[in-house]
């Protein structure tokens, strides 16, 4: 519609210019005939009253000429008249003229010199007056002038009666032509336009029986009507040739996994059973600027992995809806489609109070339990005021996941992350026929480290709730199992890595998290040209390293610094040809520790470019803000190496994007030996984050490593990928969930 409008402004744009452009051109026409006409009144009326005062104008007396001029204003239908002597001396005049109007003097003089009649048009008394001077003769000479004034405003009325009657008749015209115009537009181009849009999008989302009764049957449309009917028929071939194909390769592992792969092993294991994911952090958050609305993919290891599965499969996504245009966005469910562009899966958002965020999320979420289980040296918080928020929220979480699945049979529902410990339990406790999973992202640390929090018992016995409890490692899973072993009384069967508790068995295994790969991105930069980004940042160096990060005291950002520092200095035949673009995506900005984490890294950037800046160079680049996936994977494919230096991880994603991104199998990646996937990308160079000297060197071997080498390696790391996606990640996380169930 937005269209449609805009289509209508420009024809009542082009219909005004053309109505005023006339008009201008009637107004002016108009005038000039009123004009001409005026003076042509003005002048037989002044040749005859020339004939009254010539004969006798040398003998007479200025008191003979005023009675005379007296006499003749009575008679005649004008203004009034002065009568000049050859000097230019006012002799007599009307008493309705002022005795002192210095533009008849002046025309009367002109047509005196001109020895003709001369007029023009002045204001007089806030009227439009037309003054017309005629010399007056004797039998040979000139020996005066007359001048006569007469009333010309009824030419101006007459000029804006015409502005007035031609401005009503646009006003009439746009507004007929654009009623016509847009009943035009709307139903017989955009109408059938957009139903041809629904019925392209209902083809390629693969709803390909609905009917076609909606589109356009006019002359005007057949040929692109027929043309998409034929691409709605090879699409529809081409979706049943790969879902026999993905059937075939359902139990064959050493075949690669898709989205299709993916949806037909669901249908099959599955069934018609709904897939419900539950999650903090919401896959979409709609914004607003002014009367705007627009939605963004959040920073998030979480939503990048769990995203693509639910496109794939559908179901239902339970998430805190954190934009402040979420709300205006969801049904009377609080409820919506998404991805916005191509509706695939259902969102369900629930509302936070500021103190249920503050406390839930900030507090006990983010001050205890992330620091705790992340060993990099940034000491636990933990108020019990935060703890109440906490199991307030999970318990509105799970109000919320009950409603969802109080009309399936034998729901299975997959819990994500550290934000929704006790969730598990609640479900189970009002659901004991759901299949509850749990997926814990980040990593889980040593008994003795998790001791320290004040509700352990609580936690665990939240998380002992669900059937199947996943980490990225193994280590992770057996320090977990420690964990319950010293703080509850449980059965562990370390041999199937199983825990029995109040007669309920949870299966704890690992599920190293990967990406979509392929996937979709890469396929829309043909013709990304990586100088203009560069030319952007006023980038002209040789090298680029890059590291893309939350801004979090995790992802050894400042061990990163230092080690660039070093390397620097050890090899200065770099410095002018090497920059480092730190892309950092501002997180938990509420929280003191991150406001002074990104304090730390701006200080350290400035003065590691204070120390080393040379005729306009600088090494480090720092870009403080989000970037959605596709400016990522720009910035990835830019970069000769790639620097992921967590502390402390559980997966981290970004090092698995850098080398999805790399299609081209160059570029090298720099990974820290404390991250999950250091365990299955043995051709990254592995380092010590701590150690600024390795760092160092590993960026030296990096940038110096020959192409043949480079490409060896890169695509062993793709390979990796590609054999262990998301697709199969996801495949192998339900298909352990049923045979639970077995």
């Amino acid at each position: 519609m937005k269209q449609i409008a805009v289509a209508v402004v420009i024809i009542v744009a082009i219909i005004s210019l053309i109505v005023t452009a006339f008009t201008i051109n009637q107004v002016y026409r108009e005038e000039q005939r009123l004009t001409e006409d005026l003076h042509y009144r003005s002048t037989l009326l002044a040749d005859n009253l020339k004939g009254a005062i010539e004969p006798n104008f040398s003998t007479k007396s200025s008191s003979d000429l005023q009675q005379l001029v007296n006499k003749l204003d009575a008679e005649e239908r004008f203004v009034g008249m002065n009568i000049y002597d050859n000097k230019g001396e006012m002799i007599a005049t009307s008493s309705s003229l002022p005795a002192d109007l210095p533009e008849a003097s002046k025309i009367a003089e002109e047509s005196m010199d001109a020895d003709k009649a001369n007029g023009t048009f002045v204001k007089l008394n806030q009227e439009k007056m037309y003054l017309l001077a005629a010399p007056l003769h004797d039998q040979e000479s000139i020996v005066g002038a007359l001048m006569i004034a007469q009333n010309a405003s009824y030419i101006d009325t007459r000029l804006t009666e015409i502005w007035r009657n031609n401005l009503l008749r646009l006003v009439i015209q746009a507004s007929l032509i654009s009623l016509a115009a847009l009943l035009l537009l709307r139903w017989i181009i955009y109408e059938p336009i957009h139903n041809l849009v629904e019925f392209s999008k209902s083809a390629r989302s693969g709803e390909l029986n609905e009917n076609a009764q909606n589109l356009p049957s006019s002359l005007f449309f057949r040929p692109l009507v027929k043309e998409i009917s034929n691409i709605r028929r090879s699409l529809l071939e081409a979706r049943v040739t790969a879902s026999e194909e993905a059937k075939l390769r359902l139990e064959k592992l050493d075949s690669p996994w898709t989205a299709q792969r993916l949806t037909e092993f669901i249908k099959d294991v599955l069934k018609d059973r709904t897939i419900v994911v539950v999650s903090n952090r919401e896959p979409y958050i709609h914004t607003k600027n002014g009367r705007k609305i627009s939605y963004f993919v959040p920073a998030s290891g979480m939503v990048t992995a769990i995203e693509p599965v639910m496109e794939a499969c559908g179901g239902i996504w339970v998430a805190h809806g954190s934009g402040d245009a979420d709300k205006m966005m969801v049904d009377e469910h609080n409820k919506l489609r998404v991805p916005p562009d191509e509706p695939k899966y259902t969102l369900r958002r629930i509302w936070l109070t500021d103190k249920e965020e503050a406390g839930y999320y900030y507090g006990f979420s983010n001050e205890g339990l992330w620091p705790l289980c992340h060993i990099a040296h940034v000491r636990p918080t933990f108020r019990k005021e935060d703890w109440e928020e906490y199991k307030k929220v999970n318990g509105k979480f799970a109000q919320a996941v009950l409603s969802e699945i109080k009309l399936l049979e034998k729901p299975i529902i997959i819990v994500q992350d550290f934000h929704l410990s006790l969730l598990p339990r609640m479900i189970k406790n009002s659901r004991p026929d759901a299949t509850v999973a749990l997926f814990w992202h980040i990593p889980w640390p040593n008994p003795e480290s998790f001791s320290v929090c004040p509700w352990k018992k609580e936690i665990l016995d939240g998380i002992l709730g669900s059937d199947l409890i996943g980490f990225h490692t193994q280590l992770h899973c057996n320090n977990f199992i420690e964990t319950v072993g010293r703080e509850l009384e449980s059965l562990i069967d370390f041999e199937q890595f199983n825990i029995t508790r109040h007669n309920h068995i949870s299966s704890i295994k690992p599920f190293p998290i990967s990406i979509a790969f392929p996937n979709h991105i890469n396929n829309q930069d043909a013709n990304f040209d990586p100088n203009k980004i560069l030319k952007s940042l006023n980038i002209k160096t040789k090298y680029i390293g890059l590291g893309i990060d939350r801004f979090d005291y995790t992802k050894g950002i400042l061990e990163r610094l230092k080690g660039i520092e070093i390397f620097l200095q050890k090899n200065p035949m770099y410095i002018g040809q090497f920059t480092f673009l730190q892309i950092a995506a501002p997180s938990r900005s509420r929280i003191e520790r991150y406001q002074q984490f990104v304090r730390e890294v701006e200080n350290e950037v400035e003065r590691i470019n204070k120390l080393l800046k040379k005729n306009g160079w600088k090494p480090i680049v720092l870009i403080k803000k989000h970037h959605n996936q596709e400016e990522v994977y720009k910035f990835y494919k830019l970069a000769d190496v790639c620097l992921v230096t967590s502390l402390h991880d559980g997966m981290n994603l970004v090092a698995k994007e850098f080398i999805a991104s790399r299609d081209d199998e160059k570029g090298v990646l720099i990974l820290s030996q404390f991250t999950g996937a250091s365990r299955e990308l043995k051709d990254a160079l592995i380092v010590n984050p701590y150690n600024g000297e390795q760092t160092a060197e590993a960026l030296k071997i990096a940038l110096e490593m020959p192409p043949t080498e480079q490409t060896k390696r890169m695509r062993r790391l793709r390979e990796t990928i590609k054999n262990y996606n998301i697709y199969r990640w996801s495949a192998e996380l339900l298909k352990t969930i049923v045979n639970l169930e077995q």
